[in-house]
Order: C-alpha cells, then sequence, then structure tokens
C-alpha cells in the first residue's frame, strides 16, 4: 500500500471530532457553561453500556483478537500480491517455510512503509486485542505477536528488526491513543446510544475495534470506560506565508552527473488535529491504567500528505500535588513520533521518564508543560537524497535514511491567559547514533522547535500565528557532512474545544 492510502482515516479525526461534544463541542449554548468546560463527558447525556472491569469481564476474549489478526494477514498479504509484487507476497506457508531459514535484518524499504504504515498495521493489531476487552498490556503480546506472524508468513523477504520495534511497540503507542479518541466518541453520544454517524466516526478512526463491535454484535458494543478526563483539542487549517530553507544535500543520485539542490513549495495549506487527554488537575481522576494521559498531534499538509504524527502516553507513573495551584504526573512515557519537514524526516519508537504538570501563576494565568528525556530506535535523512547502497558506486555513506538508537528529548510550555490568548512552545531532539546503525559511521542530529500564539476571537474559533523550525545535521564518514534547516511561518484558523486551551481547575470556576 502506498503511504497516503492510510492517511485518509487518521485524518478524519479532524472531521469526526467536530461531531463530538466530548472532543470539539459545537457552539452550542447549552453546552457552554463552566461545569461543561471543566468535565464535558459528564454532560454527554445517559453512559451506553460499559463493561465493568475491562480487561476481566466474562465478555473478553482472547481467542477473537487472534483470528481477527490472522484473518486480517491473509487478506493483507493476497491484496498485496494482486496489486503489488507476485514474488515478495507470496502464500504465507511458502513466505514461513522460506524465512525460517533466513536472518533476521534491518531492510530497506521506504522510509514512510516502515515508520508510518508499519506503526499504523500495529495499531490495527492492538486494536483487535483492546475492543474484544484486553487491557493495555494484555493487547500488547498481540501487537508483537501479530508483528512476528507477518514477519515470517506476510511477506517473502528476510523478517525485519525494524518492522519487529516499528509495529510491535511503536503500534501500540500509536494505537492506544486512537482507540481512546474513538471510544470518546461512541461514550459521548448524547443520548447514550451511538449513531450511525458516531460509530462510522469511530470505525475512520479505529476500524479494528468497530470491526468487532459490528461483527459480534452485543458481546463487544460495550464502551471502554473513560472515566471522564480532562481532555484539550483544536483544529488547525492554515497555510504557510513565508518559508526559508538552506541546505547542502546533493539528490542526484549519479555522483558523477551535476549536482542538484533540494527545492520546497513554499506556500501551501496545511492541517492539525490535537488531542491532550487525561491533563493533570483534576481532583477525581486517576493514573492507574497506561495511557490515562496522553498527547496525540497529526499534521498534514499537501507535499507529504502526512507531515508529522507525534504520540506520548504515561505508561506508569502517579500524581502528585505542590500546594495548591500547581498539579503533576511522573513516570515512564511511551513515545511514538513521525516527522517529515519537506527536506528530511526522523521517526522513533522510545520510551522516557519525564513529567507533564500545571500551574497556576496567577488566578487566571496557567501554565501547562511536559519535559521528556529517553531513549529509542529511531530512522532520520534526507528526502529525495542522494542514496548509498554498501556494494555500488557511492560506496558506504550518507543513504536516504540511517537507523539506530537514538536518544531523545522534549520540553513543551502552553502559558494560558485567561480563555482568551495561550502561547505555546515546543522543542524535540534526536541524536540517531551508530549503535545498532545500518552504516556504523553514520549519525544524525535532529531538532525541531515551535512557537505558536493563538487568539480566540469568539466562542470557540480563533486565529494563529505559528513559527516552526527543524534542522538535521549528518555525518557520515569520510563523506561532507551534510546540514538541512528549514523554517515556516503559518497564519490559519483554530476551532478550540468545548475546554477552549485546556486550563484544568480544581477550584469554583472563575
Amino acid at each position: 500500500m502506498r503511504p497516503h492510502a492510510l492517511t485518509g482515516p487518521l485524518a478524519a479525526l479532524v472531521l469526526i471530532a467536530g461531531n463530538s461534544r466530548t472532543a470539539i463541542a459545537a457552539d452550542d449554548p447549552s453546552l457552554n457553561s463552566a461545569q461543561q468546560r471543566q468535565s464535558p463527558t459528564a454532560f454527554a447525556g445517559p453512559k451506553p453500556k460499559q463493561v465493568s472491569d475491562w480487561g476481566s469481564d466474562e465478555g473478553r476474549s482472547v481467542w477473537i483478537p487472534a483470528l481477527d489478526i490472522l484473518g486480517f494477514e491473509l487478506a493483507l498479504n493476497r491484496v498485496d500480491r494482486l496489486i503489488s509484487n507476485p514474488q515478495v507476497y507470496r502464500s504465507p506457508i511458502d513466505n514461513l517455510h522460506a524465512n525460517l531459514h533466513r536472518d533476521w535484518v534491518v531492510d530497506n524499504d521506504q522510509f514512510s512503509v516502515n515508520q508510518f504504515l508499519h506503526p499504523y498495521q500495529g495499531s490495527v493489531y492492538q486494536g483487535f486485542a483492546r475492543s474484544a476487552g484486553l487491557t493495555f498490556w494484555q493487547a500488547f503480546p498481540y501487537t508483537l505477536g501479530g508483528s512476528l506472524l507477518w514477519e515470517y508468513a506476510g511477506e517473502n523477504t528476510a523478517p525485519s528488526i525494524n518492522d519487529e520495534i516499528a509495529t510491535g511497540i511503536g503500534g501500540n503507542f500509536l494505537g492506544e491513543p486512537l482507540f481512546r479518541i474513538a471510544s470518546l466518541i461512541l461514550e459521548s453520544a448524547p443520548d447514550g446510544h451511538p449513531g450511525f454517524l458516531r460509530t462510522a466516526g469511530a470505525a475512520l478512526i479505529n476500524p479494528a475495534m468497530v470491526f468487532n463491535r459490528v461483527v459480534y454484535g452485543d458481546r463487544f458494543d460495550a464502551v471502554w470506560p473513560s472515566n471522564d478526563p480532562a481532555v484539550f483539542t483544536r483544529i488547525d487549517l492554515g497555510a504557510s506565508i513565508s518559508t526559508h530553507f538552506s541546505s547542502n544535500v546533493n539528490v542526484n543520485r549519479d555522483p558523477t552527473a551535476e549536482p542538484i539542490g533540494q527545492s520546497i513549495h513554499r506556500s501551501e495549506p496545511n492541517a492539525t488535529f490535537t488531542v491532550s487527554y487525561g491533563l493533570p488537575g483534576k481532583d477525581d481522576y486517576a493514573y492507574t491504567r497506561p495511557f490515562d494521559y496522553f498527547n496525540f498531534e497529526l499534521a498534514a499538509d499537501t507535499t507529504n500528505s502526512l507531515e508529522s504524527i507525534f504520540s506520548r502516553g504515561l505508561l506508569v507513573g502517579t500524581d502528585y500535588a505542590v500546594g495548591d495551584r500547581y498539579r503533576g504526573i511522573w513516570g515512564l512515557y511511551g513515545v511514538y513520533d513521525y516527522a517529515a519537514p519537506k527536506i528530511f524526516r526522523v521517526s522513533t519508537t522510545a520510551a522516557a521518564l519525564g513529567t507533564t504538570a500545571q500551574w497556576w501563576l496567577s488566578s487566571s494565568v496557567a501554565l501547562q508543560g511536559t519535559v521528556l528525556a529517553g531513549v529509542g530506535y529511531a530512522a532520520g535523512g534526507v528526502i529525495h537524497g542522494a542514496g548509498v547502497r554498501p556494494a555500488g558506486p557511492l560506496g558506504e555513506g550518507q543513504r536516504d535514511y540511517h537507523y539506530g538508537v537514538a536518544p531523545n528529548g522534549l520540553v513543551t510550555l502552553r502559558v494560558i491567559f485567561g480563555d482568551r490568548l495561550a502561547i505555546d512552545s515546543t522543542a524535540r531532539a534526536y541524536y540517531i547514533s551508530r549503535l545498532g546503525a545500518t552504516e556504523s559511521s553514520g549519525t544524525e542530529h535532529l531538532i525541531r522547535a515551535d512557537l505558536t500564539a493563538t487568539l480566540r476571537v469568539w466562542n470557540l474559533h480563533g486565529i494563529t500565528l505559528r513559527y516552526d523550525e527543524s534542522t538535521r545535521d549528518g555525518k557520515y564518514g569520510n563523506f561532507p557532512n551534510s546540514h538541512q534547516r528549514i523554517g515556516t511561518v503559518t497564519l490559519g484558523y483554530t476551532l478550540l474545544g468545548q475546554t477552549r486551551f485546556g486550563a484544568v481547575d480544581w477550584r469554583e470556576p472563575l
């Protein structure tokens, strides 16, 4: 499948969220009270039927998701054989027999296939298991096992280490937010019973979950209980109004030909969807399950279709308080990142230690932020780069992208001035090392940062001015070091969720 084939379901978050009173409330005065902004799910109407203790209820199944995954992989193998390469997608039995005698490798598939399509495929496995009543940790082996089965029986190529990490682990870190967002859309149905539109919207976000609800009838029609988290959402629709970039990368694959520099589209439309789920500061919400706090961001543009996905969630941790004004959570986070800022790209599956907190600086000014530091297995490199093959005229050196163990860090800050103005800043850093690298002589250092100001003009509608900048430095043995930098100014329209800028106040509303 081509990379853009799956961006439609994810981009549908932007459309479907507009129909959810929890995710993005409509401009309905009856939903615009301070109480509704503080606890949106509590005003959604009667609760639908729920599993009382998800993961141990008698309706759960350990066999059905296994059968779901087997059927999905068989169907995917047959479809790929029909539309792609019959020699690669031979019968699962033939593939299994061949791959059992092959060593594990780091493969050379396209970056978007390895770093987006494989994690998305893993999220489907995770969705089958979660929607069958299993907990996050119970579903984890299904994602790992589904990836392992595909590596051996899905394709007639040597099993891939990078695919097992991206699919088996990254699929969980991507899949859990999709499962929870889809569940939240179903849970917040005004009459307590999701109708066709909400079910269709949930299917676009998490098709595996709705498949089990439809195929197995009442057994899996219970809605996973969210426990009423504090939720912040926003949709941004804009266009870049100024772009500057610099690059010394030669994109001509023929080393004997005239060098060709990189080029970009300087002005283009873009869209971003953001969900922060389980923000700290809500007294009656506990962090007892993985991803009870998560932040999910999806961005699309006309250059790469999928420009970025950032997903991070608290795997194991707890909350804390310092006085009355400072509330936070800390612990171990799971991270899946994918970013392709026009001239290079980076993606990682990682674990990180850190904290997310909120501090009321005054009665009307709040500061929210996250600080993480961790390590993962990452890929990075140029877009349409010169490319290097181990045996060929270019020899060993710079290639289209590079794998390696990667320390990474994140700092985010949001200053909220009442419900009128918010200023956001984010900085992400990745260092793709030589350890576990596909080129022992290569390293990549990548930084992505942005600064955003959003002014709420009327009700839930606002305008946003954003500046983002990304830089990359690549070093490969005797080859010239590569340096790339791109900065973009974007102006756009913002639709805020019912919680507006997401400040969580445990006191009486101001």
